[in-house]
């Protein structure tokens, strides 16, 4: 869990602004959640593995002793949205899109773009089982990647009845399914190998590992899913999802990967992970979960979505300079500098005046000697310094100093806001 200085601010907010503008675009609307749950809400619906990493609150008062929990901080939004949908839907529509984009919190051992405390931005259609919902979601985690500058990223494609039929047709056991997908799951971050190894250890036998690894780089469906109905159909459903992407941001960055497994137990259709070359593991993922509104409303709704992880995004975009120069930002477009006390009052007018201009504005809160009050607005990259001395105050003017050129120029108080807006154009260039 970290602390975030100004850039790192500015840098979030650039990234989050461009992904919640794609969203918008693509009829998305806005939903919060609480940070805290009922513990029971959450789990059981990751699998073991998640079970792990949920961040426990111990139960309060003269319950504390106990050592028992009863709340948890949420560890993702997938889930709460799930409960929010079953307990409003007489207020949502049938057919309901919503983007979320808010911190999430899982107990896990930090590494490089991977912390205790994050932001996921979501995206998720409720309503239909049309492969539709599934390509359109593509397109605006595409669109939005396209966005901030990336252009080498792949949408990986599976699907989980594919994988149990495979499962099926290598002959590892139903209830050895879930363990071995956890297993499979890694095989980007630790190789087919040590993939193989963790699986016999989890029980399967050596042979099933093997054919199973073997088949995950096939492309004919029929041959890896032993012919089985429902693997070939979920195939098909892959390739629909590729078709209907085309002439979006999608095309030509989607393809199936029979390998992809997601390690959480909700998902029932297609799953979706979007990769980058330089960076171990993904920049989100997702896919169709039709089951899980279901567990709090006691009948399934069809329900698809993606997770953009922000903090491997923002990773990566800093390590490839990828942010553009004006997110380097000062605090302020001017600063203003009365050379004694007495002109402090008409610096707060003036900045008010300013302001209402639309620029950002520093009021040097102290009468310092002018040279030290230039050479802190210098300091923190402000471009321009308005100077109200005696003669300012007297006429009703400022002198405007344009720190990069050391030029000044004095205009009415009236037509100095206009000339530092003019001035600030000509230098963005």
């Amino acid at each position: 869990m970290r602390d975030f200085l100004p850039e790192d601010v500015r840098r979030r907010e650039y990234v989050i602004g461009i992904i919640k503008n794609v969203y918008q675009r693509y009829g998305f609307e806005p939903l919060e959640t609480p940070s805290v749950e009922n513990i029971e809400t959450l789990l059981g619906k990751y699998g073991d593995e998640g079970n792990k990493l949920i961040f426990k609150i111990l139960k309060r008062g003269e319950h504390e002793a106990s050592g028992q929990a009863d709340l948890a901080l949420r560890y993702d939004l997938t889930v709460p949205m799930a409960r929010v949908i079953a307990e409003y839907q007489s207020k949502l529509p049938r057919l309901f899109k919503r983007y979320q984009i808010q911190p999430v919190w899982r107990a896990d051992r930090p590494g490089r773009g991977r912390f205790r405390e994050f932001y996921q931005c979501d995206v998720d259609s409720m309503g239909s089982t049309s492969p539709v919902i599934e390509a359109e979601v593509c397109a605006a985690v595409a669109e939005a990647l396209t966005e901030l500058g990336f252009n080498d990223f792949v949408i990986r494609l599976n699907h989980r009845q594919l994988l149990t039929s495979m499962l099926n047709a290598v002959g590892i056991p139903e209830a050895l399914h879930a363990t071995a997908l956890v297993a499979v799951d890694k095989l980007d971050k630790i190789g087919p190998d040590k993939v193989r190894a963790e699986m016999e250890e989890r029980g399967i036998g050596a042979d099933s590992a093997t054919r199973l690894l073997d088949s995950l780089g096939g492309t004919d469906a029929a041959g890896f899913t032993g012919g089985d109905e429902a693997g070939v159909a979920a195939f098909e459903n892959l390739r629909q999802i590729m078709h209907l992407t085309t002439g979006s941001r999608a095309e030509g960055k989607i393809q199936i990967d029979l390998s992809l497994a997601r390690g959480l137990s909700y998902y029932t259709g297609a799953i979706m992970e979007v990769n980058v070359a330089d960076l171990a593991g993904s920049l989100g993922g997702g896919g169709r979960y039709d089951n899980l509104v279901g567990m709090f409303l006691g009948q399934n709704i069809p329900a698809c979505g993606f997770s953009l992880g922000l903090e491997r995004i923002l990773v990566v975009m800093a390590e490839r300079n990828m942010f553009p120069p004006s997110l380097a930002l000062s605090p302020a477009d001017v600063m203003i500098a009365a050379f004694d006390a007495a002109g402090l009052g008409e610096a707060m007018r003036v900045a008010g005046r300013l302001r209402g201009q639309g620029l950002r504005v520093f009021v040097y809160p102290d009468a310092d000697k002018i040279g030290k009050q230039i050479k802190y607005a210098d300091s923190r990259g402000i471009p321009f310094v308005a100077m109200l001395g005696e003669n300012e105050l007297r006429d009703g003017s400022l002198t405007i100093k344009n720190l990069a050129t050391q030029a000044q120029d004095t205009y009415s108080q009236a037509a100095a806001g206009a000339a530092i807006v003019a001035a600030l154009k000509q230098r963005a260039g």
